[in-house]
């Protein structure tokens, strides 16, 4: 499993920079609104209601997520033989990913709508899970190139279990702030308060994220990286990783 562990780390960082992107961050009111059909004052109240129609969101995007990196690592298993240029050349993808990020060109592609509008939620918790699974396919100019630059080093990967491995900590990464902020929903409007000046920020450290590893990989320092870590890790818990 060498690699996984650090591999998991970056993909869960990026679930947490997508979550503080300056356009989902502002929208998790809403979503928290939308989806459990109460107002803000009500939801406070109403925490049973509001943990598990946000268990359902989170499950309806992590369902995709893992659909899709199910999906990359496929592909990356069909050109196996390829897997050192597949990794300089996602590599050299995850780099423009990230140097999008930063604002340093504009791509139309990646920043085309592709969010799905749900004007009206269908009704009871099926709906709340079907809302997710819209979430998770079509919400691709917020975290479309952070979730890509992830897709993309599974493919890299070629495993099958490390690649759901990656994609379920990238969805625990955007899941546990947006449980966190559905349980206390006042708390996380303090918390956006403080938030909204460092938008830029959070912004510039994922592009930064994902130009390293984009370099990492295609300079294949990612393994020998991950191989030194490895290596300082205690038997007892390495045997558990």
């Amino acid at each position: 499993m060498e690699g996984t562990s650090l591999g998991m780390s970056i993909a869960f960082t990026a679930g947490l920079l997508s979550f503080l992107s300056p356009c989902v961050l502002p929208l998790i009111p809403s979503y928290v609104t939308f989806i459990t059909g109460l107002s803000l004052e009500d939801v406070q109240k109403a925490r049973r209601a509001a943990v598990v129609h946000s268990l359902l969101f989170v499950l309806g995007f992590t369902l995709i997520f893992l659909a899709l990196g199910a999906t990359a690592t496929a592909l990356g298993q069909l050109l196996h033989s390829q897997r050192q240029w597949i990794s300089r050349i996602g590599g050299v993808l995850i780099i423009v990913f990230g140097l999008y990020t930063l604002g340093l060109f504009n791509v139309s592609l990646f920043s085309q709508e592709r969010r799905v509008h749900i004007a009206n939620k269908p009704v009871g918790y099926l709906g709340t899970l079907l809302v997710g699974i819209a979430f998770g396919a079509g919400w691709t100019p917020c975290i479309g190139p952070i979730l890509g630059s992830i897709l993309t080093y599974a493919a890299s990967s070629a495993d099958l279990k490390r690649g759901l491995w990656l994609l379920l900590a990238y969805s625990l990464g955007l899941a546990v702030p947006f449980l966190l902020s559905a349980v206390a929903v006042e708390r996380f409007l303090d918390f956006f308060t403080r938030m909204k000046r460092q938008m830029n920020w959070i912004t510039r450290t994922s592009g930064v994220l994902m130009v390293a590893v984009g370099i990492l990989l295609v300079t294949n320092y990612f393994t020998v990286l991950a191989s030194a870590l490895q290596a300082m890790t205690p038997e007892a818990l390495r045997s558990r990783l």
